[in-house]
């Protein structure tokens, strides 16, 4: 279980340096989705499945999603349209390819030798664990963080309806 520990550690390091370092933000978003499931696999190497598969599937599903929607829809300029075909060279998904392959090896080893069930030192991390700690001693404090996510859903609808006063009005249409 260790060797998937610091595999897995060792791929989220390298993918979020090709993320850092990566110039074109297509490429930096899939080093970001591999180096999020590294990090599941992580969470799942130290005996928390609950939180590995959280991982996968808000991060690296759900907010990943959103990302390269927000990617496809940049204006990235008449000179990138000129590098359709570059995509295909294979020094721009090499990087994530082989990441990808060792967290694969790193999951069939820990699959085929059975070691799925065992973890690093530590408590089995739950559903009911993780309810019970924050509806527990903490609920005050989920309830908070619910209502200040609520008020800045509220303002950042408010600020986004505001019309510019620098735009002018167009004749005949009432502000």
């Amino acid at each position: 279980m260790e060797l998937a520990f610091y595999l897995s550690g060792l791929v989220a390091v390298l993918a979020t340096l090709g993320v850092i370092t990566g110039r074109n933000p297509v490429h930096a978003v899939v080093y970001l989705i591999v180096s999020l499931i590294s990090v599941a696999l992580v969470f799942f190497a130290l005996g928390a499945p609950f939180a590995g598969a959280l991982e996968i599937i808000v991060y690296a599903g759900a907010i990943m999603v959103l990302f390269v929607f927000v990617v496809m829809m940049l204006n990235l300029g008449p000179d990138q349209d000129d590098d359709t075909d570059a995509w295909r060279h294979p020094r721009h998904w090499l990087g994530p390819s082989v990441l990808a392959a060792v967290l694969l090896a790193v999951l069939g080893y820990l699959i085929a030798g059975g070691d799925m069930a065992r973890a690093i030192d530590g408590e089995l991390l739950t559903a009911q664990a993780v309810g019970l700690t924050l509806f527990g001693p903490w609920l005050m404090v989920v309830e908070l963080a619910g209502l200040l996510l609520l008020g800045a859903l509220v303002a950042a609808s408010h600020v986004g309806r505001r019309s510019n006063p620098l735009r002018q009005q167009r004749p005949g249409r009432a502000p």
